[in-house]
C-alpha cells in the first residue's frame, strides 16, 4: 500500500474504532484523552518544519524563477501568466466556497464531530494602517517564533529577491545553502509522515468516539466544497484560452482530454506530460521553441489549482472553527496561498498538503491542528487539482505562443 491508502485506510479503522468505543463508556473515557494525546503530538512533529521550510522554499523558488526568466522572453512571459493565474485562482476559489458556506452551512457541532474542541470566532481584519505596518518584518525572528506568517512570508520575499542581485558565485553559494535545509527538513518530514497512519488513526478514533456518524458527514463536506473549487478553476480556463488565445473552446477541449483521462487516473501531472506534448504539438499546433520552453515549466511550477485548494481548505477549517472571514483576512489567505503554493512545487502531496495549507491558516488566525484529519481523505480532491493542473499547463503554453507570434 501506498503512503496515501496507509493514512485512509487508519482514519477509517479509526473511525470505526472510535464508533465501538461508543458502546463501551468506560473504556472510551480511558482510550480517549491517551490518543487525544498521540495525535496531538503526531500533529506537533508536523508543526515543527512548517516556518523553517517554508522559508528555504520561497527563497528557492524565487532563485529559480529568476534563472528561469533570465533565460528569454518566452519563460518571463510565461512566468508573468503564472503569477497572474495562481492569485486569480486563488481569488476564485475563496468567493465559489463563501458562496457555498453561505448556501451550505457548516453545522455548529461539525468542529466537535471531528474530536476538536471549538474556537471562540475571531474579528475580521481590516486593512488598516497599524495592520500595513505589523506586515513589515521588522523582527523577522520573532515573527517565526510567534508564527506570525505575513510578516515572516514577505521578509522570505525581500530575502529571496536581493539573493538574486548579489554576486553570482555568492549567489550560488547562498541558494545552495537553502536548498541543503530544504532536503534537510524534508528528511524530518518523512519521517513524521511514516507515522501518519498512527497519528491518524488516533486522531480518527477520537473523532469517532465523540461525534460517531456525525465525522463522515463533515469530511464529506468538506469533499465537496473543495472539489467545487477546483472544478470552478478549472471551467473558468476554458473561456480564458478563448479570449486569451483565440482558440475555440471546442477544440481546446478535444485537445486536452486525453491528457486530463491520464490525470485522472494517475493523480500525476508528470505522467500526463506525454498526452500534454502530443495536445500541444498537434491538434493546437504550438510551435515547438515554445513549447519546449513554457510547458515543463508550466509542469514544474504552475499548479493552478493548488492555490485554489488551498485557500478553500483554510476557508472552509475557518467555517468548522467559526471564524469570520472579512475581505482582510480573505485578501492576506489568497496572497499567502498564492506565494506559498508558488513555492512548495515538487514537494510529495502529503507533504505539500501541510506545508502549504498551514502557513495560509496561521497567516488567518486559522488553528492547523484538523489538517492530518482531512489529509486523509485528500485522495478525492487531489484528482480534481490533477485535472485543472493539466488543464492550464496547456492552456498556458497555447496563450504564450500566441502571445509570442
Amino acid at each position: 500500500m501506498t503512503l496515501t491508502q496507509r493514512i485512509l485506510a487508519a482514519l477509517v479503522a479509526g473511525l470505526a474504532c472510535g464508533l465501538l468505543l461508543t458502546r463501551f463508556p468506560d473504556l472510551a473515557a480511558r482510550v480517549t484523552p491517551v490518543a487525544e494525546l498521540i495525535g496531538k503530538a503526531w500533529v506537533g512533529g508536523l508543526r515543527i518544519t512548517i516556518v523553517p521550510l517554508v522559508f528555504a522554499l520561497i527563497v528557492t523558488g524565487i532563485a529559480s524563477a529568476a534563472d528561469a526568466a533570465r533565460a528569454g522572453g518566452v519563460a518571463g512571459r510565461a512566468l508573468l501568466f503564472i503569477a497572474i493565474g495562481l492569485t486569480g485562482s486563488a481569488l476564485v476559489a475563496g468567493l465559489v466556497v463563501e458562496g457555498l458556506l453561505a448556501i451550505w452551512t457548516v453545522e455548529p457541532g461539525a468542529l466537535g464531530s471531528l474530536g476538536m474542541a471549538g474556537a471562540l470566532p475571531a474579528h475580521a481584519t481590516a486593512i488598516t494602517g497599524d495592520w500595513l505596518l505589523s506586515v513589515i518584518p521588522v523582527n523577522p525572528i520573532k515573527s517565526a517564533a510567534e508564527g506570525e506568517m505575513v510578516p515572516l512570508v514577505a521578509f522570505a520575499l525581500l530575502f529571496g529577491f536581493a539573493a538574486t542581485r548579489i554576486d553570482g558565485t555568492r549567489r550560488i553559494g547562498l541558494i545552495g545553502l537553502f536548498h541543503g535545509l530544504t532536503d534537510t527538513l524534508m528528511v524530518i518530514v518523512h519521517w513524521v509522515l511514516r507515522l501518519a497512519p498512527i497519528g491518524v488513526f488516533a486522531l480518527a478514533s477520537v473523532a469517532g468516539s465523540r461525534a460517531g456518524i456525525a465525522a463522515a458527514g463533515t469530511l464529506a463536506q468538506y469533499i465537496a466544497i473543495v472539489v467545487c473549487a477546483c472544478v470552478a478553476v478549472t471551467l473558468l480556463v476554458y473561456p480564458v484560452v478563448r479570449v486569451a488565445s483565440g482558440v475555440g473552446i471546442a477544440r481546446f477541449a478535444k485537445s486536452v482530454a486525453p491528457a486530463q483521462a491520464i490525470a485522472c487516473s494517475t493523480q500525476s501531472s508528470i505522467a500526463s506530460l506525454p498526452a500534454m506534448i502530443d495536445a500541444t504539438s498537434g491538434p493546437l499546433e504550438i510551435r515547438e521553441p515554445v513549447r519546449n520552453v513554457v510547458l515543463p515549466m508550466a509542469v514544474s511550477i504552475f499548479r493552478i489549482t493548488s492555490a485554489a485548494a488551498n485557500f478553500a481548505v483554510a476557508l472552509y477549517v475557518a467555517a468548522l472553527h467559526g471564524i469570520a472571514i472579512g475581505p482582510g483576512l480573505f485578501a492576506i489567505g489568497a496572497i499567502v496561498a498564492t506565494v506559498v503554493s508558488l513555492a512548495a512545487v515538487g514537494l510529495p502531496s502529503q507533504v505539500s498538503f501541510f506545508t502549504s495549507i498551514g502557513p495560509v491558516c496561521l497567516a488567518m488566525g486559522v488553528p492547523v491542528e484538523i489538517l492530518p484529519l482531512l489529509l486523509a481523505v485528500e485522495t478525492i480532491p487531489d484528482i480534481f487539482r490533477t485535472i485543472g493542473n493539466v488543464t492550464a499547463d496547456v492552456a498556458l503554453t497555447l496563450i504564450v505562443d500566441r502571445a509570442d507570434s
